[in-house]
């Protein structure tokens, strides 16, 4: 068993797990049976390109008929019909089904969705496999069949068409004989894939077993055909299901991260021999530069220092020589904004750049709202925020005292 091979399969077997090897020039032939039926305790695996053959236990099959013959379609197809049965699985756990075809006509096709229960610590071998496929797909049939064997202590069965498979399931069934409740099951699954309008009918039922039974049951439940036969060997399905667990994706990416990682680093090492001369060389020019820009800034630095002085000085002198803060400006804008012919005159006006306090008066009450009014929408004194409060009636007509201020910019944190 310790021999390189090119192709290893594991196979689920009647009790155990199932070692089958290939070389180019032959078939498979069975290594061995590993005595266990977890596939994490299984060891001395022999080297070349692994493929799991998960068992019929371990997954759902779902035929159905599509009234379309695009291919793109049918995963998303599948999908909604496995989310209708609330069986779709986990995509987070990896790529774990898959969709097959097994009749088509214009515009309608009968496919097999197939989805694996997510695997769980110690259901995947300890080498990551290459490949991964169900056991029903992996035995030759002929013609419209239906086969039944033993897979980990229970009865199985799988129904073909032209060879193509159609449906599998594991049954309830563990003893040596197939009795009456595996020919109830079979039968009430025929009878649910004719109400799908899936109705393959098998010509000949085979049973794989490598010891004697009684077929008797199966020949009191059916009246086509039985034979019993060894079960035949192994071939690699073509082309190999898409199936593929999480925690085998992850195995991979990490294996290819660590040949990158390899890869990189043997290129580094290259290129640091390549460019190390030369980095050398540019290293002592650029330390001269380096150099003589720190002296020419040593030089420079009072300059520099000399200006952001002035700016600062500058900008403390805004107020005084920006024509938009002068009191006489801002006084003009303010006499804009008095109504015409209202009366309406300024007693006080106490003015700078960032407050203004206007007293006054108005013989008529509507003069100095519509004064009020002008000052909050003027468009040069938008930068003040006004309080207006209501004026008050004296002897002589109505008075006010109005104020502005600008408001201070919060300091940046």
């Amino acid at each position: 068993m310790s021999k390189s091979t090119e192709n290893v399969l594991l196979v689920p077997g009647e009790s155990s797990w199932e070692i089958w090897t290939r070389n180019d020039e032959s078939g498979f032939t069975l290594q061995g049976n590993t005595e266990t039926t977890t596939a994490g305790e299984i060891t001395k695996i022999p080297s070349g390109v692994l493929t799991l053959l998960f068992p019929v236990k371990s997954l759902t099959a779902v035929p159905m008929r599509v009234a379309s013959d695009d291919e793109s379609l049918f995963p998303d197809l599948a999908n909604m019909q496995a989310e209708r049965l609330g069986i779709r699985p986990d995509p987070m756990a990896g790529q774990l089904s898959d969709v097959f075809i097994i009749d088509r006509e214009d515009e309608n096709t009968a496919l097999l969705s197939v989805f694996l229960r997510t695997p769980q610590d110690g259901e995947l071998p300890p080498r990551s496999p290459k490949g991964f496929d169900i056991s029903p797909r992996s035995y030759p049939v002929d013609g419209n069949t239906l086969a039944i064997w033993r897979e980990f202590g229970r009865w199985v069965f799988a129904l073909y068409h032209e060879s193509k498979l159609v449906f599998c399931q594991a049954t309830t069934e563990t003893s040596p004989d197939p009795g009456a409740p595996l020919a109830r099951e079979i039968k009430l699954s025929m009878m649910q894939l004719g109400m799908q309008n899936l109705n393959y009918q098998p010509t000949r039922i085979l049973v794989w077993t490598p010891d004697s039974i009684n077929p008797a049951p199966l020949r009191a439940a059916f009246t086509i055909p039985i034979e019993t036969a060894a079960k035949p060997a192994p071939v690699i399905p073509s082309p190999v299901s898409k199936l593929l667990p999480a925690d085998v994706r992850a195995a991979r990416r990490a294996a290819l991260k660590r040949r990158n990682i390899i890869l990189a680093s043997a290129a580094v090492a290259l290129l640091y021999l390549g460019v190390i001369g030369w980095f050398g060389y540019d290293l002592w020019k650029t330390s001269a530069e380096t150099q003589r820009l720190v002296q020419k800034a040593s030089q420079i630095g009072p300059e520099g220092l000399a200006y952001a002085d002035h700016i600062a000085r500058w900008d403390e002198l805004e107020h005084a020589i920006d024509l938009t803060h002068s009191p006489v400006d801002i006084l003009y804008r303010i006499a804009s904004c008095i109504p015409a012919r209202s009366g309406l005159r300024l007693t006080i006006a106490d003015i700078s750049a960032t407050q203004i306090k206007l007293t006054g008066e108005a013989p008529q009450f509507q003069s100095i709202k519509t004064f009020s009014l002008k000052l909050s929408k003027h468009r040069d004194l938008a930068n003040f925020q006004w309080q207006t409060p209501e004026p008050s009636q004296g002897k002589t007509g109505w008075k006010f005292v109005y104020t502005g201020e600008v408001p201070l910019t919060p300091a940046q944190p």
